[in-house]
């Protein structure tokens, strides 16, 4: 090919590549990462998308219907008859006159039987939309339970990374000294075997980090859990604006499932003012139209059956002991509520003393006595046993005071759950 030629080939081709540069379309740009989920999305993201909850949602509309048809009337009887329906023969006025007749019935409750049962099914209602409620505060829990499960490995896995860099650095400073003739070979090893524990200790943290997500997406209702969901929050314990007689008032006045059991005290109520009426007697009231004929014939009856033996006395009885039953319900709901509540504080106080003494003493003086070590060590005014054990009983302390700050959570979150209510602003 001639110099000239070549020009003109390369001219071409370089041409065509500049048009099929230009004709291919720009890729697509790679998702951005889903920003991190704090506490409260993750609550509201659960009570949105729960199943479980969805489903409870669907079954305290059917118990609402039900006031429909406890508010329903009777309805009235429509009775058409007719016979000796054949004509008579031709010119025979003595043929067999035709007979018909229409009448309308209707029976009439007493005792306000309609009454009860509308309050009845409404009392029901409001019970079954209490356990609802109910719940969904077991739902908040778990998630806030999950949640800080998920802090805590999170902010493990941290420490585990921080613990396994640092000793990496240890281990490539004694491979200096070893070149350096300053270490023989097998403390070289010793040194160098102890960081299949450092590296055990960071796999297990992601382990339990991706376990943690997988129970918390759990929650949200999501079927196939994804691994780059981040979250965000603190460890730090804070402190509370309440007392414990002030959490006891609350949850008397908040807890659901307490309100349940007076919501079926007073459903249990109105079913054995119903039991009453039931004794009742309801006459059926009817009128009748006839025509056989030439003759119209209009009559009324009224139809009382007479309680004689039936008047409900075993629906009375019944409901007697199911309201007796039912106060004594309450009484205990409202003792568990107040045990719930003294228990969670209890709990909470502890957790919270623990991890006063970790954060205000033990992790500062686990962390300098490590780096006093690892300073001497490495200088080697100390030896190997005793660094070590430095490191361990940093890790440790590090991980007893994630540990004691993440008890703390849990017992804000359980006596949340005992007041049904947020005890943090």
């Amino acid at each position: 090919m001639t110099p000239k030629a070549f020009r003109v080939f390369g001219a071409a081709f370089f041409s065509a590549a500049s048009v099929l540069v230009a004709q291919t379309p720009p890729s697509a740009p790679s998702p951005a990462p889903a920003p991190p989920v704090t506490l409260q999305q993750a609550v509201d993201r659960a009570l949105a998308a729960n199943p479980n909850l969805l489903s409870a949602r669907e079954h305290v509309s059917a118990v609402e219907a039900n006031k429909i048809t406890a508010g329903l009337r009777l309805n009235p009887n429509l009775t058409l008859l007719g016979q000796t329906m054949t004509l008579p023969e031709v010119n025979n006025t003595g043929g067999n006159p035709f007979f018909y007749s229409a009448g309308v019935s209707r029976l009439f409750e007493r005792g306000q039987k309609r009454r009860w049962r509308l309050e009845s099914a409404s009392a029901t209602a409001d019970s079954t939309q209490s356990q609802y409620r109910d719940q969904q505060r077991q739902l908040v829990l778990a998630v806030r339970q999950a949640f800080t499960t998920m802090l805590v490995a999170k902010a493990s896995l941290a420490v585990a990374q921080e613990n396994l860099t640092d000793y990496r650095k240890t281990v490539d400073l004694s491979r200096s000294r070893l070149d350096a003739g300053d270490i023989t070979q097998t403390d070289f090893e010793r040194i160098d075997l102890q960081q299949a524990q450092f590296e055990s200790d960071f796999d297990n943290a992601q382990l339990q980090l991706q376990q943690a997500s997988a129970q918390l997406q759990l929650l949200f209702g999501v079927d196939r859990p994804v691994p780059t969901l981040d979250i965000v929050g603190t460890l730090d314990p804070p402190q509370l604006p309440l007392t414990m007689n002030e959490a006891e008032d609350k949850a008397l006045a908040s807890r659901p499932d307490f309100l349940a059991t007076r919501q079926a005290l007073t459903a249990a109520e109105a079913e054995a003012r119903l039991a009453i009426a039931g004794g009742t007697t309801d006459p059926t009231v009817a009128s009748e139209y006839e025509r056989s004929g030439a003759d119209n014939t209009f009559g009324v009856n009224v139809s009382i059956p007479l309680r004689i033996f039936d008047r409900n006395q075993g629906e009375k009885e019944r409901t007697r002991y199911e309201v007796a039953s039912s106060r004594l319900a309450v009484t205990a709901a409202r003792n568990q509520v107040i045990s719930d509540v003294d228990q969670a504080w209890i709990t909470l106080d502890t957790a919270q003393r623990l991890a006063q003494r970790y954060n205000s003493h033990y992790l500062d003086e686990a962390a300098h006595v490590r780096d006093n070590l690892q300073f001497s060590y490495r200088n080697g005014n100390s030896t190997l046993l005793d660094y070590l054990s430095a490191l361990r009983d940093y890790r440790a302390i590090r991980v007893n005071s994630l540990t004691a700050n993440a008890q703390v959570w849990l017992a804000i979150h359980q006596l949340s759950f005992a007041t049904a209510t947020d005890i943090l602003p």
